[in-house]
């Protein structure tokens, strides 16, 4: 543990035991939890900080489109400058939604309402009265949420950051201490290596069911990339220099790949995750790219990117997305398809 993080850990265990006193209320029903007729899909984290939710929420709402299934997705829309609910429109931005509502949206359109709403609560009952034909909802980053009782309840833990390593804030990035893993349903060790050895699953695996409740399965993701996708009208075809320019947590699964494939990063313009970039920003970008060179960016900071206030210093650089999917290792996607199957069959009366 470094030096830092040892002398607030007394921060972390107060904050540790705030947490667990108000999980304590909940789970003994002193503080009301709702459940709701359509069923809740839950997918979030323990950890502060990118551990995948977008494209696994994007995962999970095309099996169940896949499966027949009408689900709307909700988040609270962090970053946003506007309040309550929304109903995402064509006319939305990063600004008025959220970067990561905004990329739902794009990728779905109308096909998947798309909502943001603080209280979720509010925003489930009002998705169900907007949308009569409404089968699930999807909530996005919404694990301690526990105004709202999730009938699936996923989360999510990096393979090189793995919540049984870490701390409470603010001696580590934990938002709840480790036991809050007995909530949920399955877990999902992201970001792994495509070829992770059977033997380093079952290592991990064992340490997560250290925490959870007995049975929850527990399955391996990893990224597929895309090929880049231009977003203005001068990206042509990309040559082997670029720009990276990133706003999110951990940009370095996305530089291993692009440097895997061939592409030569000349200069990575990081920035802090959901960060709102302003013209000053791009103006710095456009000072490190040579003649020739084009930006690659992912699809989360191209939702900011394009936003009407950035229109005119953004139209002067050829930038790319790198578009991401999730696939799973071994049988897991037959475990959560299965579990996303189940929660719209009938349950035996007993």
């Amino acid at each position: 543990m470094p030096l830092l993080s040892f002398f607030l850990l007394p921060f972390a265990w107060l904050y540790a035991g705030v947490m667990a006193v108000r999980n304590w209320l909940y789970d003994n029903g002193m503080k009301a939890s709702a459940s709701f007729a359509v069923p809740v899909i839950s997918v979030g984290n323990l950890r502060v900080g990118g551990t995948g939710k977008t494209p696994h929420v994007a995962w999970v709402v095309r099996e169940l489109l896949a499966q027949g299934a009408k689900p709307a997705v909700l988040s609270r829309g962090y970053g946003r400058r506007t309040r309550g609910y929304r109903l995402a429109a064509a006319t939305d931005t990063a600004a008025t939604l959220g970067d990561e509502p905004l990329q739902h949206y794009q990728d779905f359109g109308a096909v998947v309402p798309v909502a943001v709403s603080e209280d979720r609560r509010v925003g489930i009952t009002t998705l169900a009265q907007q949308q009569p034909s409404l089968t699930t909802v999807v909530l996005d980053d919404a694990y301690q949420h526990r105004r709202v009782r999730p009938t699936l309840s996923i989360l999510l833990t990096e393979q090189q950051r793995p919540f049984y390593t870490d701390h409470v804030l603010p001696a580590g990035r934990l938002r709840e201490s480790r036991s809050g893993a007995q909530r949920a349903d399955v877990v999902i060790v992201t970001k792994c290596a495509a070829g992770l050895p059977a033997s380093v699953q079952h290592s991990i695996a064992a340490h997560v069911r250290r925490y959870t409740r007995p049975g929850v399965p527990v399955l391996f993701s990893t990224y597929r990339y895309g090929l880049p996708v231009p977003i203005t009208a001068n990206a042509t075809r990309p040559g082997t220099d670029v720009v990276l320019l990133t706003g999110i947590a951990h940009p370095e699964p996305l530089r291993d790949h692009l440097q895997a494939v061939g592409y030569h990063i000349t200069h990575h313009a990081a920035f802090a995750d959901h960060h709102a970039f302003s013209a000053a920003d791009i103006a710095g970008v456009v000072a490190q790219c040579r003649a020739g060179q084009c930006v690659f960016t992912t699809q989360k900071d191209a939702a900011r990117l394009l936003a009407p206030e950035l229109a005119t210093v953004v139209a002067a650089l050829p930038i790319f997305y790198i578009p991401i999917d999730v696939q799973f290792l071994s049988d897991g996607a037959a475990c959560l398809q299965q579990m996303l199957t189940s929660l719209f069959q009938p349950q035996a009366v007993v």
